[in-house]
Parts: structure tokens; sequence; C-alpha cells
């Protein structure tokens, strides 16, 4: 059976001026065209679309009567076979088509059954795709008591006896001589500004472009020590981005320098006089 990603794709002008080349109603839509110099002699195309009742008949005897439902049409694969599809009536595969390959030779007075497959439809309910086991951990799975080692040669890491290319982390490791067995590489330590600079703290944020103010001076920003402290630091402000990595042009309404607002902060509303509803109910109660 031919994959959709081999299906060829008629010619806009062709499909306009030759009313060959509509597409039938009855025909399957995910079936192949079958190109124009190897078109279907019209005996043989009889006998491979009638052979619907021959087609439901396999799928009734593969899986039972009860499990094929609506026809749906056919379409050609090639010029000696075509597929029939038909709705499948199984629990867990809503939206899912039987598909049943016939094929027949030039001459043949009828056509026989080459494959009988469950295919998804358009609206079928699919599996999600497939990711493997050592991509399937995402940022905030980690939980207490788990471990996580870093992959092998990892890109974010190089030795610790190796220049990191910040100069304040390796001035000092030079100072004291001690050093890590591990330290935040290069490419790691852009990697991790990249990730910061366009996630939820980042000057792209919702929050960051609902204001003109930006944390770099804002009197709760605690910048970064090293080379990631020219963009990056540190929220203390409880009410806002509290203990999270903020970039510099991020920013937000709990800004230090945001302005108090005018008045007492209590909404203003009219006055009501209760003493007149108590004058009226005394008047009625007299």
């Amino acid at each position: 059976m031919i994959e959709p990603s081999q299906q060829s794709e008629p010619d806009p002008a062709q499909a306009e001026t030759d009313p060959a080349q509509e597409p039938d109603p009855g025909q399957d839509p995910e079936a192949a065209p079958v190109p124009a110099s190897q078109e279907v002699p019209p005996d043989l195309a009889a006998v491979l679309t009638g052979a619907v009742d021959a087609a439901r008949a396999a799928i009734v005897e593969f899986s039972g009567e009860n499990t094929v439902g609506e026809y749906l049409g056919a379409g050609f694969e090639d010029p000696t076979s075509a597929t029939h599809r038909f709705l499948a009536e199984l629990p867990g595969y809503r939206g899912w088509q039987w598909a049943v390959v016939v094929a027949a030779c030039p001459g043949a007075a009828q056509a026989t059954i080459s494959e009988v497959v469950l295919v998804p439809g358009p609206t079928a309910l699919l599996a999600p795709k497939w990711v493997p086991w050592d991509e399937r951990v995402r940022p905030g799975d980690l939980g207490p008591g788990d471990l996580l080692a870093p992959p092998t040669d990892d890109p974010r890491l190089v030795p610790g006896y190796m220049a990191t290319g910040d100069p304040e982390i390796d001035d000092l490791a030079a100072e004291i001589g001690l050093g890590r067995r591990q330290v935040l590489s290069l490419w790691g330590r852009n990697d991790a500004a990249q990730r910061w600079h366009d996630g939820d703290y980042g000057p792209g944020s919702a929050m960051a472009k609902s204001t003109r103010r930006m944390c770099r001076d804002c009197g709760f920003y605690v910048p970064l020590g090293g080379a990631l402290g020219v963009m990056f630091g540190v929220c203390a402000n409880e009410f806002a981005a509290d203990g999270h990595v903020v970039d510099a042009e991020y920013g937000c309404g709990a800004h230090s320098d945001t302005p108090a607002p005018a008045g007492t902060g209590s909404p203003l509303y009219d006055p009501y006089d209760d003493g007149v509803l108590d004058m009226v109910e005394q008047r009625a109660d007299g």
C-alpha cells in the first residue's frame, strides 16, 4: 500500500480543465491516484471496485460480523489493485477503518483478497508519539528522593580543572586552589541563559509586556555573580517572582518604584442613610 508521503499531487491546472481528473465521491480519499500512464482498464476497474462484498466477507472472517460498519468507498493503489474501506465497529477504535486490499490481473473474472488491516481515520484516537525513555524526564519532574544523573559527555559540564570561561569562577578557583569535579561549561551557561531569557521570567512573557518597568532598576533585584550576572538576577520580592531567576529586562507590577495609589486606597461609595429606612418602618408599625 502506498504511503501518504509517496502520493503524487495532481496538477491544479489539469484538474480545472480535465473533468476526468475530478475526484470520485465514492473513492478512497487516502489512496494514491493512479498515474495517467498506468490507467486501469475499464473491465479490470469494474472487477476491482465490484469486490465490495468479498472485502466485507474477508473482514467478517478475520474479526467477526459485528466489527464492520458502513462502507466508505474504494481507491486504486495501482493498475491491478484497489483498497476498500469500511468503518470499524470495535471497542476502543472509534474513528478507525478497515482497509481491504484486493488485486486482479487483466482478464480476471474476480478479485482476490491481498490484505486486511485496521488503519486510523481522520478522527481516530491515536496513542501519543513515542518518546525514548531517556528523553521523558521533563523540567519539574524531579521529586524528593529521586536520583537523576547527567548524561554521559553532557555538553553542559566540563571537568573542574578546565577553565569555564567565567573570569569570576576561574580566578576564585585558582586563588583558593579548590575545585569541583565538574563545572558549568560555556555551552551550558549559554543554554541556561537562553532558556531563562525565553521563559516565564524573560522580557517576552505576558507579565513583562504588561509593564514598562524592568527588574534591572528594581530594589528587589539581586544580580547573579559571574558572567550570568550581566543579564540575570534573583527576585527577592515575596509578592512577585520570589526566589526565581529573572531576566534583567523582565518586569512586573510589584516593582520597587511602583507609585502608591491616590487617596486612601479604599473604594468610595455614595453615603447611605439607613435612618430613613428606620423611620419608614416605625410609621408603618404605628
